[in-house]
């Protein structure tokens, strides 16, 4: 258990000494929420909810995290005072009248947004469908993806242009905390149903810019960037923010599209890039510090690997040679 001043513990406990702000730490437990969920489940007007979380906040208890106009609130996950947090909800009463209440509240929330990512992904599915048809089946291309990254616990993963969320919701057994990165208000409301539908309470996701993520240089043991760098411009910038992000010794996995020729793609899916050689990925790899160590190939099912109109999906697996020149906090996670 990590140290805390006395005046610390005193600025936290008082934070926490009241009725509605003990009630939103207890919803916090239960996973990230916005201030219209909490004004919603609690009844309460937004400036007077605001106020509530500015003070825990302030505690250290509650992080908030920025998404536009929006922002999204979930328990500290590190700090003295976090610990503080997480052991007031731990000896809350589950079953006081106000907090069984609230919980109820609770789950209408969530099937609220659930019923607003269905339609969103429904209407956006072909985009999705029409890319899944040209290539091997996923549950193949995953189980790979595991058995390169092996059994071993990780820690902290955090998956660059996370969309669905579907890499958190592969990797989550096998992690202490994933944070997914995406600059789409709308794919991130998917994600955040989607992994709070699966109770994942071990993984969050965050607005942010793939070129500045919101997270502390050397903070992680894995980052993804899955079937992210054909929608970029500077593909080679955003590994070389991925691997500021790496602890020493930490691994970068990246998954995209070997070289094709579906110019389609472009017009119609918004590609900037028709996939990337080996050689490519490697050689941005190495200008980051990132030594590859694994390069595989999946071809499309029951099909010629020349056939047109046909992609193979390529993984390439790094690890971060020696250490990075720390560059301190990025703004967005200030």
């Amino acid at each position: 258990m990590l140290p805390i001043s006395a005046d610390n513990l005193l600025i936290a406990l008082r934070a926490a000494g009241e009725p509605t702000r003990l009630r939103i730490l207890a919803l916090l437990a239960e996973g990230e929420r916005s201030v219209k969920d909490l004004t919603d489940i609690l009844g309460q007007s937004q400036p007077r909810i605001s106020r509530h979380l500015k003070l825990l906040v302030e505690a250290g208890l509650v992080r908030r995290n920025a998404e536009g106009a929006w922002a999204f609130f979930r328990l500290a996950d590190s700090g003295a005072a976090a610990e503080v947090s997480r052991n007031i909800v731990a000896r809350l009463d589950r079953s006081d009248p106000a907090l069984v209440r609230d919980r109820g509240r609770l789950e209408a929330v969530r099937r609220a947004h659930a019923e607003a990512a269905k339609a969103y992904f429904s209407e956006h599915a072909g985009r999705w469908d029409q890319i899944r048809s040209l290539h091997a089946n996923e549950q193949k291309i995953e189980a790979g993806l595991m058995d390169l990254i092996g059994e071993d616990k990780l820690g902290v993963v955090i998956d660059m242009g996370t969309g669905t969320g579907r890499m958190l919701e592969l990797l989550a057994p096998h992690i202490e905390r994933g944070i997914g990165i995406d600059v789409s208000h709308d794919m991130l409301t998917y994600a955040r149903s989607r992994l709070e539908r699966e109770g994942l309470r071990n993984c969050q996701v965050r607005q942010g810019d793939i070129y500045s993520p919101p997270v502390d240089d050397g903070t992680a043991d894995l980052v993804v960037m899955h079937q992210v760098l054909h929608y970029l411009e500077d593909p080679d910038r955003a590994i070389e923010e991925a691997a500021h992000l790496l602890k020493p010794g930490g691994r970068l996995l990246v998954v995209d599209f070997a070289p094709h020729g579906l110019e389609f793609l472009r017009a119609d899916q918004a590609h900037r890039r028709l996939g990337f050689a080996p050689d490519q990925i490697g050689q941005w790899m190495s200008a980051a510090g990132v030594e590859l160590v694994e390069h595989v190939d999946y071809p499309p099912d029951d099909v010629d690997i020349a056939e047109v109109g046909r992609l193979t999906v390529s993984v390439w697996l790094g690890r971060l040679v020696g250490e990075r020149t720390p560059r301190g906090l990025n703004e967005e996670a200030a």
